[in-house]
Order: structure tokens, then C-alpha cells, then sequence
């Protein structure tokens, strides 16, 4: 029997599906055995002891935006920054967005965005993107899902930019339908955030500190029904980003027990910041969209994060710097809307949901990582189980976690979570079979992010069987 590449030995395995103490056995890049602790320990090259830690199915983000450039403004990170930050935070596959420029086929860029993966060091999936739909449109639909691409955004706001129009977003849905994909829908009715823009420009109320005011609660609301019942209608899978309010993920969650393929996602940032920091000396820094809510819906989110209505938390990484968060904040409507979250999601996760509110980490684990990896057809994804990629998170649940700026290793030089002391504390982190993070710092294994495809079909999201998530088989007795 061949000598392993790595084991870690004396900590608690959490899948989605339930836990146990295991010995994890690592050989070439893949999990080759999950072994009972009384097992004897193989033969390796090297024994990480975690005795006392929580090892986690390495972080899948959903939901981040790495060198897009939008008007004026560059986003700082390409995708040898981004990633490092990724793994530093537990995140080891991040899927981010190839959305065209205005008039740009949706097909070329895409291409655009797999020319830069290269530089990764982690594992790397792309959403595609529709604005408008032409008589090429399902032709480009159809080659972005052989190249493994069967999840495209769409957008239900910014009329002069990036806004998909709902006889779009049908069509699309319509072949998404056909194709085995899903659509990813960023729900804000555009008639009522105009109305509410035009309002506030009237009425002198620009400034970053009224962007709340802008973008209604009902917005979103409104844009949730109308792309429930499209998606209903085409019979196409539907993934709501970023849901900010309590009713539009209960629209969601209603949906699905209807029988229809619909997902909601929210943000660490939803779920701990609220609106009060508009009021704030810099309520620039705070502005995304949707904008920030209500303490109280901060706190419902949570109460559906728990009750399983929210199926995944995604970072909405942007990478800003102050500069340019700054330089309109006079205006909101001309500012880079975001802000930096891909290093920082699992753990303000951990300390929010389940230290402060009592979520059990395999519920965690499904929101961070096993259903984003299973919603967006990522093979070798979210588990700890033989035959999947070894990706883990050695997490140290008595530790602590200070966030700041000066800390942290995006391209940003600010971050929303400044001065949060997170209970949890990430030890290290394995992507690819390779210890990037430990004690002694980052090991940087180089630019060997892959480009992970979708599998051919997306049939939703399920849950492991205890069996396939503690599987103890031999080592080498891979599938």
C-alpha cells in the first residue's frame, strides 16, 4: 500500500449529514479513506494532529466578482489575490461571474473570464450572464453549458446598464429549462427603485447616507414574484442572490413547497450589519445593493437561516478601496456598490449563526459548502468522504478571530467587519491535497487552481446519507 500524502488525525469530521472523530487519509489530491480513530494511522508524508478541532469540508463560495471592471471603477483583485484571500478565510473553490459589458455577447465573455483563471490558487467555477436576449442568444446558451457553464444571472435593475428585461429573463429561463440549468436572479424591481431615486435626487437625499432609502424592501419583494412565477412557467431552476428580507425568502421557501426549484442565498453582511451604518461617520463604505436593512430583518434572516429557509451564504465579494468608495459618495448612484467578504464568510458565519444563535455546524457546513457546491453541479464538493476532493478547513472552535483590515489579504484596504471578534479560528487550511494555511503562515502552492465545470445536468440540491458522509473504507478504496 502506497504512503500517504497527508493524514489528520484526532479531529471531528462535520459533514452536512451529521459528524463523527475520524482519522481523514489524503493521497493525490483526493480523500482516500475516512477512518475510524481506533484505526491504525497509514504510513504518510506527513500527520497534522487536530486533536480537539473541527475539520470542515473546505468553503465553496457561490457568489464572488474578482476583476470586474463596471463603468469607471476596477475591481483590485484578479484571481491569484482573490483566491489567496479565499483560502485564507477556509474558502478553497470560489465561482464567480463572467457578466458581458453592455452590448458584449454573453459567450465571449465568458471566454474573457477563462483566459484569467490561470492564475488561481484555488479551484475556480463561472456563472455566465444574460443582459438581452438576440437570435444568438440560445445558440451561446447551449456552448456556455457544453463548456460546463449551466448557471446564468440575470439582473431585474440598472436600466442603463446590466437590467435583463422579463421577456429576457423568460426566454432564457425558458432554455436554461431545457438545458438542465439554473438562473440566478438579482431581484429588484427597477420601476420601484427608480421611483425611489427619482424621489431622493428631488428631494436633495443622494448621499451615501440615504442609500437604504433608494432601494426598498418591496423592490425586492416585487422582483421575487414576478421571477418566481417566469421560473414556475419555463419549469427552470431559480437561485435568489443576496436575499436581504424576511418575506422575499418566505415567497422562496413557499415556492419550493410548491414544488418549484427555487433557492435562496444571503450574505454574512446581511445577516450581522444593519442599516444604522448609514448614519455612520462613513456610510460610503456600507453601500451595496440591495443596501443593508432594518436590525429587525437582520434578525428574521437569521430565524430563516435556522429554520433551513436559506439554502447557502455567499460572500458578494467586491474588492474596493476606500478611494473609490469615496470618490461619489455624494451620490450613490455613481458608486462601486460592495465590498470586500471571500476571506471573512465562513467565519463571521460560525460566530453569528452558530456560536451566537445556536445552528449546529453540519447545517453550517450545508449553507457554506455542500449546497453551493451540489446547487451548482461542483463533483468532488462539499464533503468529506472518499473520493472527493481534499478540500478541508481545520477549524479551532475555541479560538478567536479579530477582523481588520490590516489583517487581511484581499487587495482592499478596509473591510466591513472591522474590529469583529469572531469566536472560531481557522488552523488550516487544505485545498487540492496541498497545506496552504497552518500555523506558520501561507504556503503558496502556485497558480494550480482548476477550472471545475458543472456536471451536465443541474437536478438540485440533496442531502448525504450519514453513510456517504463518514464512509470508512480502506485506504485506497476509492470509487
Amino acid at each position: 500500500m502506497s504512503t500517504a500524502d497527508l493524514v489528520l488525525v484526532g479531529g471531528t469530521v462535520v459533514n452536512a449529514a451529521g459528524r463523527r472523530a475520524a482519522t481523514v487519509v489524503i493521497r493525490e489530491g483526493l480523500i482516500a479513506a475516512v477512518l475510524d480513530p481506533s484505526a491504525e494511522v497509514p504510513a504518510a508524508s506527513r500527520v497534522l494532529d487536530a486533536t480537539g478541532q473541527l475539520l470542515l469540508p473546505g468553503g465553496v463560495d457561490p457568489h464572488c466578482h474578482v476583476g470586474q471592471v463596471l463603468g469607471e471603477f476596477s475591481m483590485l483583485d484578479g484571481y491569484e489575490q482573490a483566491t489567496i484571500a479565499a483560502l485564507w478565510g477556509g474558502t478553497t473553490t470560489i465561482i464567480d461571474f463572467a457578466i458581458p459589458e453592455p452590448r458584449q455577447p454573453p459567450l465571449e465573455a465568458l471566454h474573457g473570464k477563462l483566459r484569467l483563471v490561470d492564475s488561481a490558487r484555488c479551484d475556480v467555477a463561472l456563472h455566465g450572464a444574460v443582459l438581452a436576449w438576440d437570435s444568438t442568444t440560445a445558440t451561446q446558451l447551449q456552448a456556455m453549458s457544453e463548456l460546463g457553464v449551466l448557471t446564468v444571472k440575470m439582473f431585474t435593475t440598472y436600466r442603463d446598464g446590466v437590467m435583463a428585461d422579463p421577456s429576457t429573463i423568460a426566454k432564457v429561463m425558458a432554455e436554461l429549462g431545457r438545458l438542465g440549468g439554473m438562473a440566478l436572479i438579482h431581484a429588484e424591481a427597477n420601476h420601484l427603485v427608480e421611483a425611489s431615486l427619482d424621489h431622493a435626487s428631488a428631494s436633495g437625499r443622494s448621499h451615501a447616507r440615504f442609500h437604504a432609502e433608494t432601494r426598498p424592501e418591496e423592490a425586492e419583494l416585487a422582483a421575487v414574484m414576478q421571477a418566481l412565477e417566469l421560473a414556475e412557467a419555463a419549469g427552470c431552476s431559480v437561485y435568489f442572490v443576496h436575499q436581504t428580507t424576511d418575506s422575499a425568502v418566505a415567497l422562496v421557501a413557499d415556492a419550493r413547497a410548491r414544488g418549484i426549484r427555487a433557492y435562496s442565498e444571503t450574505c454574512p453582511h446581511y445577516l450581522t450589519l444593519d442599516d444604522s451604518l448609514y448614519d455612520g461617520p462613513h456610510p460610503e463604505l456600507y453601500v451595496c445593493c440591495p443596501p443593508l436593512r432594518s436590525s429587525e430583518q437582520t434578525a428574521a434572516l437569521t430565524r430563516r437561516a435556522q429554520a433551513g429557509d436559506i439554502d447557502t451564504i455567499g460572500s458578494d465579494h467586491n474588492c474596493y478601496s476606500t478611494e473609490q468608495k469615496r470618490r461619489y459618495a455624494d451620490d450613490a448612484t455613481r458608486m462601486p456598490n460592495g465590498f470586500p467578504g471571500v476571506e471573512h464568510r465562513l467565519v463571521v458565519a460560525y460566530d453569528h449563526l452558530v456560536v451566537r444563535n445556536g445552528m449546529r455546524v453540519e447545517d453550517l457546513v450545508s449553507m457554506t459548502s455542500t449546497a453551493p457546491a451540489e446547487l451548482n453541479g461542483l463533483q468532488g464538493k462539499g464533503r468529506i468522504a472518499p473520493g472527493a476532493d481534499a478540500d478541508l478547513v481545520v477549524l479551532d472552535p475555541g479560538g478567536r478571530t479579530t477582523i481588520t483590515a490590516a489583517s487581511q489579504h484581499t487587495a482592499s484596504d478596509y473591510t466591513p467587519f472591522e474590529g469583529r471578534v469572531a469566536e472560531g479560528r481557522i488552523l488550516a487550511v487544505v485545498a487540492g491535497g496541498r497545506i496552504v494555511v497552518d500555523e506558520t503562515g501561507f504556503h503558496d502552492p502556485g497558480a494550480v487552481g482548476r477550472r471545475i465545470p458543472a456536471r451536465a445536468r443541474l437536478e438540485g440540491t440533496r442531502r448525504l446519507s450519514l453513510a456517504e458522509a463518514v464512509d470508512a473504507r480502506p485506504v485506497g478504496a476509492l470509487p
